[in-house]
């Protein structure tokens, strides 16, 4: 039993070692695409590092705030709480978005984990691709992700609202676009279906498949 529960505390340890794990420090991103502007680019990131200002503004608050005096309609806890998630979120899925897109020299073959665990779970490669495409058509301000489901350890696609509105249970991102108009509307206007067949073309899918990996890892372990 002792070394069963090693083997999970050892696991769980190199599974929480990923670039997206401390959403409170700022990170910084090379993000190398001719599909989007050094505007648009330097914009974005100034707004990602205003999230996670605005993070840390939350948690100082919430910190020292009474906790006695709270209600369901409103009280400063209350709101601060949904804040925090909405920041929280926020951050995250810019970090997550960041890393994975931006490579010009993009390609994936049928042999890769990512093709093959994609065309596994939604029947074909392109069956994802047009899936993904039709997700991010229904965002009006939020997000496309593939996530995948720790409990069954399939990959789906999901239309997160805001940041923090429809986002799944037990779910880990894989791969993520945003679609607030802010990520591309300098460079496309308000074409957000161009926008994400370009940024499609170059993701970066050695990013994709170590997400992959450590999902699949997650999803043992709560498996158990």
């Amino acid at each position: 039993m002792k070394i069963f529960d090693k083997e999970i505390k050892k696991a769980i340890k190199d599974v929480m070692r990923i670039d997206e794990s401390l959403v409170a420090q700022q990170k910084r991103f090379d993000v190398n695409t001719d599909f989007l502007s050094d505007s648009n680019i330097s914009n974005h990131i100034e707004l990602y590092e205003a999230y996670i200002r605005d993070f840390n503004l939350i948690s100082a608050k919430l910190d020292s705030i009474d906790r006695k005096e709270v209600s369901s309609n409103h009280s400063d806890f209350k709101n601060l709480k949904h804040d925090e998630t909405y920041n929280l979120n926020a951050a995250y899925l810019h970090e997550l978005y960041f890393a994975n897109i931006g490579d010009p020299n993009s390609q994936i073959t049928m042999d890769s984990l990512a093709y093959m665990r994609l065309a596994r779970d939604f029947g074909t490669f392109d069956a994802w691709q047009n899936d993904f495409i039709a997700c991010s058509q229904s965002s009006r301000c939020g997000w496309a992700v593939t996530y995948l489901n720790t409990y069954t350890q399939t990959l789906m696609n999901c239309v997160i609202d805001l940041h923090s509105q429809n986002v799944p249970t037990g779910m880990y991102p894989v791969i993520v676009m945003d679609l607030w108009q802010h990520a591309y509307y300098k460079d496309y206007l308000k074409d957000s279906k161009t926008y994400v067949n370009a940024m499609m073309k170059q993701f970066r899918w050695p990013v994709i498949e170590k997400r992959i990996v450590k999902s699949d890892k997650i999803a043992q372990i709560l498996r158990g």
